[in-house]
């Protein structure tokens, strides 16, 4: 799962009140999240660099990093852990995102030419007015976008983030795809005019952005963003122009994002602006941005509004094994970002109606508000309990009996790979049929080629790794086999078998056929 950086002092200061680490990882249990270790930003650097000397540590800022589940990209940075503790510890409100009212006349436009859709077909953007950065918020609103690069952007072949300077630019502006010898610009961080080609060979030797190249680099165009002056915003998903860069003095914010999935696009753009929407003068409000195609379809973005889930109580009560009223339910969904009120369905039973914010993209499904309700109610809260699914099959029980008899006869069991090569159970075995009736899937290695039809192979190489070990061995594997079954609507069937190998300086038939062969089990008889 993810993990995030933060400064315990900045953390604390935005949740309002100071914790020990003790109270602070019980905080973050309640939660859902986790935190994984206490070090410094200078710790940081001298175990990046293998460097042992110690600084004096209580000069350092203490840095905090906390593991969060990997489908909240609302806790990719310290706002929005911070806001979503301080709803739960009841210390503010949900938040109320809206949109600003901008007319139709006004509202900045972004023109799709055709030619996108070979390449990167969706944009999507949004703009945050009057935003106050100082230099903490500003190096948080930079990693979060590398947070989200790596994660749901999937390194940005899904979807490529860029954040301009608003007033550095002319809308409306436009999102093509040219050929790279047509493009020419000043990217971030550079002093001079690249072609976009030029720029392919230039950032091959840089270590961050040469990873990138592999997605455009092959391709005839390239995609492209220009405002009204022909000003290049950026060239995605590999590097932004210099003429708009963000800085510490930038006062509105031109978010795009740009991408091949336009579901993760929205996701990546809502999760931006409703968290730093908060340093806006106007807190939570951002400016739409109307998003025009060639074929005269428009759609206008972000879309903050807030989708509505119909879950029962009897549902949320019976999966997680506790009797809570409908009020208790609605009170712990509040605490964690859901809005929740009590609705009849009939039958006297109550439902619980839900409306899922924007910052909340992992809420997909019923057993997703369940597992809120859970978390928020408190897992060590739940009485514990044996669900009635969890009676082992006969078949198990069987083969625990069978594993306890063969132990007590002085047998130590072995666990193989239910994956072997082809040669290992054919001709290795001097069988040459087996490797025609094997299930074969796409191998990556040779040693991991069909799925195996019996155990010997696997117990004949546990003693061919341990020819050293004191004699005898005495050595069995209860496992499963697939073969091949035309009468399967899978086309092949499992097999439970037992395989038993002994391996000492006489035949040690006796000890298998004692073992094994009296007990009535069904197996495999393998001596060396």
């Amino acid at each position: 799962m993810p993990t995030v950086s933060v400064g315990r002092d900045r953390l604390f200061a935005a949740l309002g009140k100071s914790y020990t680490k003790e109270e602070f990882e019980d905080l973050c249990f309640c939660f859902g999240i986790e935190l994984d270790d206490v070090t410094t930003e200078k710790a940081i650097i001298r175990k990046e660099k293998h460097l042992d000397e110690e600084g004096d540590e209580n000069d350092e800022e203490v840095i905090y990093k906390i593991e969060v589940p990997a489908n909240r990209y609302d806790l990719l940075c310290l706002e929005g852990i911070a806001q979503a503790l301080r709803v739960f510890n009841k210390q503010q409100e949900i938040p109320k995102y809206t949109l600003s009212d901008v007319s139709k006349d006004s509202m900045l436009q972004m023109h799709v030419k055709p030619e996108t859709s070979s390449i990167r077909p969706y944009v999507v953007c949004a703009v945050l007015r009057d935003i106050s950065f100082d230099e903490a918020s500003y190096n948080s609103f930079i990693d979060l976008q590398d947070k989200l690069h790596q994660n749901i952007c999937r390194r940005r072949t899904l979807v490529a983030i860029g954040t301009h300077d608003l007033d550095t630019l002319q809308g409306p502006f436009t999102y093509e795809a040219l050929p790279p010898s047509h493009i020419n610009f000043v990217p971030l961080k550079q002093t001079r005019d690249f072609t976009a080609d030029e720029l392919m060979e230039f950032y091959k030797s840089d270590l961050k952005l040469k990873k990138y190249l592999h997605i455009i680099e092959n391709s005839p165009l390239y995609p492209v963003l220009y405002d009204q002056n022909r000003t290049v915003l950026s060239l995605p998903p590999i590097i932004n122009g210099a003429h708009s860069a963000i800085t510490l003095k930038t006062k509105n914010v031109f978010i795009e994002c740009t991408a091949t999935d336009l579901t993760k696009a929205k996701i990546v753009l809502n999760t931006m602006v409703t968290i730093f929407s908060e340093y806006c003068k106007r807190k939570y409000q951002v400016e739409p941005v109307e998003v025009v195609y060639a074929d005269g379809r428009s759609y206008v973005y972000p879309d903050l509004s807030a989708y509505n889930m119909e879950v029962s109580l009897s549902y949320i009560n019976h999966t997680i094994g506790v009797s809570l009223e409908a009020e208790e339910v609605t009170s712990l969904l509040n605490r964690m970002q859901l809005h929740a009120e009590r609705s009849a369905s009939g039958n006297n039973q109550w439902n619980i109606n839900v409306l899922v914010p924007p910052t909340r993209s992992d809420v997909l499904h019923p057993c997703d508000v369940m597992e809120d309700v859970a978390i928020a109610y408190g897992y060590n809260n739940i009485p514990k309990r044996k669900p009635a699914s969890v009676k082992p099959l006969a078949l198990n029980e069987f083969s625990d009996l069978m594993r306890l008899e063969i132990a007590m006869n002085g047998f130590t069991e072995v666990l193989t790979w239910i994956l072997c090569s082809s040669k290992e159970i054919s001709t290795m075995l001097n069988r040459q049929t087996d490797e025609s009736t094997a299930v074969v899937g796409n191998p990556r290695t040779s040693d991991f080629e069909v799925v195996r039809t019996t155990l010997m192979p696997g117990i004949l190489k546990t003693i061919g790794h341990n020819k050293d070990h004191p004699k005898p061995i005495k050595i069995y594997e209860v496992g499963d086999v697939v073969l091949l079954d035309e009468k399967k609507d899978v086309g092949a069937s499992c097999r439970r078998r037992l395989a038993a190998l002994y391996c000492g300086a006489n035949s040690g038939f006796e000890v298998i056929y004692l073992t094994v062969l009296t007990k009535n089990f069904t197996c495999e008889l393998n001596n060396c």
